[in-house]
């Protein structure tokens, strides 16, 4: 076959082909121009599938707050499952800090065999992770079964006040120490019903 002969072949070949092979794009195809330049219609993601205007979305009430009664306070919250989360999570870190810095000051002072900066480290840090991790386990579940007290509370009696959160604390307390004896028990339900009490009315007096 001569080089001439290959033109002519080709012209046959395209002229051979049938047109209605050959692949065409839609009049409405979504084009990157059109998705570059924030045009879109959803009508066009697929014309076949018929969507028009009739898609539905979904709302989310991420500013409806609590409507139970005296539930208005200087932390506006959504129900209970906002003061489950936010205050069991602040509880915690602030129980890791508040023990961090005791295990800073436990260890610092404490008296060595060897004065020696590499074991004063070691001490220091023996004594954060000990006192730390206990105060913050301590106060993140203190603050679950708070919430989850309270909660419960303020949904029978259908409204929010420092009553219902001084009760939730003393259950708390006395909850938690519960298996240290009958005067420990009172003494922690005297104390987290004292501290809900304050904190409830700091809350609705700011």
């Amino acid at each position: 076959m001569s080089s001439s002969d290959s033109p002519e072949l080709q012209a046959e070949g395209s002229s051979s082909q049938n047109p209605a092979e050959t692949p065409t794009l839609p009049d409405n195809a979504v084009t990157a121009s059109d998705l570059l330049m924030a045009a879109y219609d959803p009508a066009k993601l697929h014309p076949l599938a018929q969507l028009g205007d009739k898609l539905d979305y979904l709302l989310l009430e991420d500013d409806k707050t609590n409507e139970l009664p005296g539930a208005g306070t200087a932390i506006p919250s959504r129900g209970w499952s906002d003061d489950l989360c936010y205050g069991t999570g602040t509880m915690y870190l602030s129980g890791l800090a508040l023990g961090g810095m005791w295990g800073v000051r436990e260890g610092a002072r404490r008296p060595l065999a060897v004065s020696n900066n590499r074991l004063r480290i070691n001490s220091v840090l023996n004594s954060v992770t000990r006192r730390g991790t206990f105060i913050g386990n301590s106060a993140g579940v203190l603050a679950l079964v708070y919430n989850g007290v309270n909660s419960s509370i303020d949904a029978m009696r259908g409204k929010h006040d420092i009553l219902g959160s001084m009760g939730a604390g003393g259950l708390t307390g006395a909850l938690y120490k519960s298996t240290a004896g009958v005067k420990p028990a009172l003494a922690a339900a005297t104390f987290m019903s004292g501290m809900a009490g304050i904190w409830s009315y700091v809350k609705k007096s700011v």
